[in-house]
């Protein structure tokens, strides 16, 4: 804890919290301005980072509260400069594609955000990171005049569970769709990202950290895309059925809405169209993501088939105009994606969610 936050918190006459329940910790409604943690009202005067930010390019603001989702307000630019500023939280989440503005304009937004421990992929993999929030503004020239952080309202959630093309990843270059995906969201919703990388249908459920971690959270109307495929070599068509099905009736136990994404596809061509490993056929002789669809229809569960639509985005790039979208260049994976990659997957999630006529598409940037 910051020292303004003990001081704060050692004279409650400087500011009315409202006792809210927020997971298991009473979240205070405060928001951050200048002088540390002050009241909302006295916010619209201030036109100052907290103390709880430093550098220049990047921006970094640190702020102890904790796990839960947030609304952050932030007013880009600067009064005597041009600036382009972009906003990421936590592991690498882009929340704010970069904003450019001239001198003297000021844009300001607001997003909803997921701060969670470890602040990365659920089991750990790849570092924990900090406690907290973490916000990093970044563009060619970063300017940030206001900024300020205060516990969410019911936020429409939406959780993902997933595998290591989905997940936050904590290094460059490697990026999830996920971790591009809240940039596409405005706000009053938010992603909750707990891909994890290495987890196949049947891990992702017997995980502590996963699935058995998710489901308490899913509160009445949130949604939980569930996309696998990657890493279910050696499952058969029953039992990769099971294991979803198993996942579908514990969202809605929950009164939460389970929907299906099927696998993006691997970068390996048979001339100028994928192979059948790349779209999911596993050792078995399995059809994955047809076993997804058809699960899909018989339990009344909507499908992102974001299989069939990476198969379309990268088979008419073809085989050399594809490889960007994946780290082929940089070490040879043609299964992870780079951010311009991910970014990508993302827009063609996006594409399902409208196709789907989903809860979040109200929210859609």
């Amino acid at each position: 804890m910051v020292s303004s936050d003990r001081n704060l918190l050692k004279n409650p006459s400087k500011y009315r919290p409202n006792r809210r329940q927020t997971g298991s910790a009473i979240a205070l409604t405060l928001v951050v301005a200048a002088a540390g943690l002050v009241p909302t009202s006295s916010v619209a005067a201030v036109q100052a980072l907290p103390p709880q930010c430093s550098g220049s390019s990047p921006i970094r603001c640190q702020f102890n509260v904790a796990p839960g989702n947030y609304q952050v307000t932030v007013e880009l630019g600067s009064p005597d400069r041009a600036a382009n500023t972009s906003m990421s939280v936590e592991a690498r989440r882009q929340i704010l594609s970069a904003v450019s503005t001239t001198a003297g304009q000021v844009v300001r937004t607001t997003a909803t955000v997921n701060a969670r421990v470890p602040e990365g992929q659920p089991t750990g993999q790849g570092g924990t990171g900090t406690s907290g929030l973490s916000i990093t503004f970044g563009g060619s020239a970063p300017q940030v005049r206001s900024l300020t952080v205060a516990p969410a309202s019911a936020p429409l959630v939406v959780y993902l569970a997933g595998d290591s093309t989905t997940c936050d990843q904590f290094t460059s270059p490697y990026a999830g769709w996920g971790q591009a995906f809240p940039a596409r969201v405005g706000s009053g919703a938010v992603i909750a990202n707990y891909g994890d990388s290495g987890e196949s249908s049947g891990s992702f459920l017997s995980n502590r950290a996963l699935f058995p971690t998710v489901k308490p959270l899913i509160k009445s109307k949130d949604l939980v895309f569930i996309q696998f495929g990657h890493n279910d070599k050696n499952t058969t068509s029953t039992a990769f059925r099971d294991n979803l099905t198993r996942m579908i009736n514990g969202v809605r136990e929950r009164g939460g809405s389970p929907v299906l994404v099927t696998p993006p596809v691997r970068r390996q061509f048979s001339g100028s169209t994928l192979t059948r490993t790349a779209q999911h056929v596993n050792g078995l002789g399995v059809d994955l993501p047809a076993v997804m669809r058809s699960l899909g229809r018989s339990g009344n569960v909507p499908v992102i088939d974001l299989t069939a639509k990476s198969k379309a985005l990268v088979e008419s790039l073809g085989p050399s105009a594809s490889q960007p979208l994946y780290l082929t260049r940089e070490t040879g994976d043609n299964t992870h994606f780079s951010l311009y990659g991910a970014t990508k997957m993302a827009d063609l999630v996006v594409q399902g969610v409208r196709e789907q006529n989903l809860s979040l598409t109200a929210f859609l940037r």
